[in-house]
């Protein structure tokens, strides 16, 4: 079972739907895997938990 990562900011429902929507029929067609052999999981990561350029993205963003 083909599964994918995403780790980003909280989203909404709506917004979650479509990129799994969107992963999955990207993979599915750039493999040849069947679109229901995929398994999509989504992480949701705070600013405060994200390295960036060696800064805390959340005081990347503050800037």
């Amino acid at each position: 079972m083909p599964t994918i990562f995403f780790y980003g900011p909280r989203l909404p429902r709506e917004k979650k739907i479509k990129l799994i929507e969107d992963f999955t029929k990207t993979a599915s067609k750039a493999t040849g895997i069947r679109e229901e052999a995929f398994v999509v999981y989504l992480q949701e990561t705070a600013a405060d938990q994200v390295g960036v350029g060696g800064e805390l993205l959340e005081d990347k963003q503050k800037k």
